[in-house]
């Protein structure tokens, strides 16, 4: 039940940015900067069970976005165009000819205004303007992000945002979880349950190719509790193609729910959200050889990302649910990670 603050480093503009710890009092803390949202550290149970980097000028190059908010779309817009309203807007193409995770400069490169709520549940509570036109996207977004650690041992996280003409908008948080800690090795021995019958087959681009597919009888069936990295060395081309796991997943149900469950050794993470969808990425192509936080050299499945989220490319695919954030309306959304030992 305690926040502090303290001075994390300095853009090239002078502007300082903070780092903030967050404790609840009953075993759960988290260090967030202001810089994109990162999640620095999350502790519970004696360990630090996501990946990151040391300081603020390694996370000027947070190349695989450890920890960080993701806006204004999260992953992949094909071509890196889409159509709306009657009008066609080019955005920047960073991955390949396609723009992912907002683009070159998306909100994850951002210094946000910062709040704090000290209590029972310490809030981090952030705020972001987005001009119209910002790396291509329509209309000014006012967007709010509140990190909320609950009683329950929880990270929450809300979503909120506003906009002065339609536009496409679809947040998450990019984080890398390792249940045994963040330098502990591979996530190849955790177990998933998810609660979804469905996922979307991804062409080489790793762009959904429109197709929604069974979970059943393939290894992307997780609704049976099994190992993260039981499948990794699968014949099936879409586990070949990328090394492992990163697809968006159709998740059951509406509305705020349990959706699925992590476990490692000896702590168990459940994760609830009222989005339609949640990208399963195992950490295939995480750089390797570079020192990251407290020294840890991460290799490929480090950490596994549970990043929920509107589908990739929905804006591109008619039959997708909508990510469009219509003028006057606004953009709510919760997803929280509640920890607990085994």
């Amino acid at each position: 039940m305690s926040i502090t603050v303290k001075e994390f480093g300095t853009l090239k503009s002078g502007e300082t940015v903070n780092l903030y710890t967050l404790s609840n009092g009953r075993g759960l803390s988290a260090e967030i900067t202001n810089y994109g949202g990162i999640i620095r550290t999350l502790t519970f149970n004696g360990k630090d069970v996501v990946l990151g980097r040391d300081s603020l000028e390694e996370y000027f190059n947070n190349k695989g976005f450890y920890g960080a908010l993701v806006g204004r779309n999260a992953n992949r817009i094909a071509k890196g165009e889409f159509t709306l309203s009657g009008e066609k807007y080019t955005l920047a193409k960073n991955n390949g000819n396609n723009n992912l995770h907002g683009g070159i400069c998306g909100w994850d490169k951002k210094a946000w205004a910062a709040e704090t709520v000290d209590g029972d549940e310490p809030k981090l509570i952030l705020f972001h303007v987005s001009p119209d036109g910002d790396e291509g996207f329509p209309g000014t977004a006012k967007v709010c992000v509140t990190y909320t650690l609950t009683k329950e041992n929880s990270i929450g996280i809300h979503y909120e945002a506003e906009c002065d003409k339609d536009t496409v908008l679809n947040m998450t948080n990019h984080t890398y979880f390792n249940l045994n800690g963040h330098s502990s090795g591979t996530i190849d021995t955790h177990t998933l349950w998810l609660d979804s019958d469905f996922y979307t087959p991804n062409t080489s681009e790793c762009m959904p190719n429109g197709e929604i597919r069974f979970t059943a009888g393939t290894p992307f069936d997780f609704t049976t509790p099994k190992k993260l990295g039981r499948d990794f060395g699968s014949d099936c081309e879409q586990i070949k193609m990328f090394g492992g796991y990163d697809h968006n997943f159709a998740l059951n149900g509406r509305g705020f729910r349990k959706c699925a469950v992590l476990e490692g050794d000896d702590i168990k993470m459940t994760m609830y959200t009222d989005q339609d969808g949640v990208q399963i990425y195992s950490g295939n192509s995480i750089e390797e050889g570079r020192v990251c936080k407290d020294g840890a050299v991460y290799t490929s499945h480090s950490g596994v990302c549970l990043e929920t989220q509107s589908f990739p490319n929905a804006i591109n695919i008619s039959h997708y649910p909508s990510p469009i954030l219509k003028k006057g309306e606004k953009y709510d959304s919760v997803t929280e990670y509640r920890f607990e030992k085994k």
